[in-house]
């Protein structure tokens, strides 16, 4: 069987060291735009997961504990060398989305950016993200969605086979996979390129993650 996580270890090892020509100017709206939605409380404890190379540290608050993970080595030390370089007092650590090594109800907010598109198993990393999170937490969703009404047509689901190996999933829809995840969406706002990237903000719904 083909081992898609070890996969993504590899090529995001290999894009780190261009990962932010790529990214950085394309989604830096995208991003502030989609952290400014959440409530912001001094003390909070914050995890940022699939947190790269830390391309989101700018927008965030500094009265936080902030925490990232990354699944690339070569990602989380760009990350830890990007908040140093901000002045910013941040826990970066190597571990697999899909299998966080952290307390239940540890955290206040997750952050997930550009990552449920790409993970092997994006209800699994919601289901950890709902495990991880406070009953009052808060999770803020940056990536490409397929229009939640409309199921990817034959012509995109072939696409996807390209897109999905080298680079991200494009057929995957946001309310599916976080309503069986138990999360409630509370804020859904398309930031970049029509209404491809959305930025979502979501609640825990009380009902436990399936």
């Amino acid at each position: 069987m083909f081992n898609t996580t070890g996969w993504n270890r590899l090529r995001y090892t290999l894009y780190a060291p261009v990962y932010d020509l790529v990214a950085e100017g394309a989604f830096r709206r995208a991003r502030r735009q989609a952290l400014s939605a959440v409530d912001w409380q001094t003390g909070q404890r914050v995890l940022i997961v699939g947190a790269g190379t830390g391309l989101d540290l700018p927008w965030l608050p500094r009265c936080i504990e902030l925490h990232g993970t990354d699944l690339s080595p070569a990602m989380v030390r760009r990350f830890q060398a990007r908040s140093d370089r901000l002045g910013i007092d941040a826990s970066a650590r190597v571990m697999d989305a899909e299998h966080l090594d952290y307390p239940d109800a540890h955290f206040d907010v997750v952050v997930m950016h550009l990552i449920l598109a790409v993970m092997p198993q994006p209800q699994q990393g919601l289901r950890e993200a709902y495990r991880v999170l406070a009953d009052d937490g808060q999770l803020c969703v940056l990536d490409k969605f397929q229009p939640d009404h409309r199921p990817a047509g034959a012509v995109r689901r072939a696409l996807n086979l390209v897109t999905s190996a080298i680079a991200t999933d494009i057929t995957r829809q946001a309310q599916p996979l976080l309503d069986g995840a138990g999360f409630v969406i509370e804020n859904d706002e398309p930031v970049m390129m029509g209404e491809l990237f959305r930025a979502l903000l979501a609640r825990k719904s009380g009902t436990p993650a399936r």
